[in-house]
């Protein structure tokens, strides 16, 4: 939401250096107006974003599927396992990147991740692109900022408002 403030006071603020006369008009004249404009200028960025991550995913030649929440995915390697579902603990093996290559976070040096499904600890796109998952699946799952880390990052590896490209193996289920 800062993000999209500072975007806004921006657009506004070209208003008044450009225009000389009646720059009221540009200024939202109540809340809904204003909320409106927020929305407009929110769906320009998960827009942007989603062309980022398709063109991303085409220069890698990935096949990767849009889910309805936003992310890319694909999972290009099938377990037997069990499926993953809401409140069961998963473990993975992991490797988080910027969409320049850059390593944030990998269970190679951090170990395997374990957290409980649909029940926080990890960034809202892994909650959703988990449930896609059987045990022994490989997948890749690009998230835009808003499912990742979104206007602020996690103020250490991942800056703000990335787009993140998370390569996960799911290990194991249990509850």
């Amino acid at each position: 939401m800062m993000k999209i403030n500072v975007i806004f006071l921006l657009i506004l603020s070209v208003n008044f250096t450009t225009c000389k006369t009646n720059t009221k008009k540009n200024i939202p004249k109540d809340k809904k107006e204003y909320e409106q404009t927020m929305q407009d200028v929110n769906k320009i960025l998960i827009r942007k974003d989603m062309d980022k991550m398709i063109g991303f995913s085409r220069n890698h030649a990935w096949n990767m599927i849009a889910d309805s929440t936003g992310f890319l995915y694909e999972i290009y390697e099938h377990g037997t396992g069990d499926t993953a579902v809401d409140g069961l603990l998963a473990t993975i093996n992991y490797n988080i990147q910027l969409l320049d290559g850059t390593v944030c976070y990998s269970s190679d040096s951090l170990g395997s991740q374990t957290f409980l499904i649909n029940h926080g600890g990890v960034v809202t796109g892994l909650q959703y692109g988990i449930l896609k998952m059987r045990v022994g699946d490989k997948a890749r799952f690009l998230f835009p900022p808003y499912l990742a880390h979104g206007l602020i990052g996690d103020e250490d590896k991942i800056p703000p408002m990335s787009i993140i490209y998370y390569d996960v193996e799911l290990l194991s289920l249990n509850k």
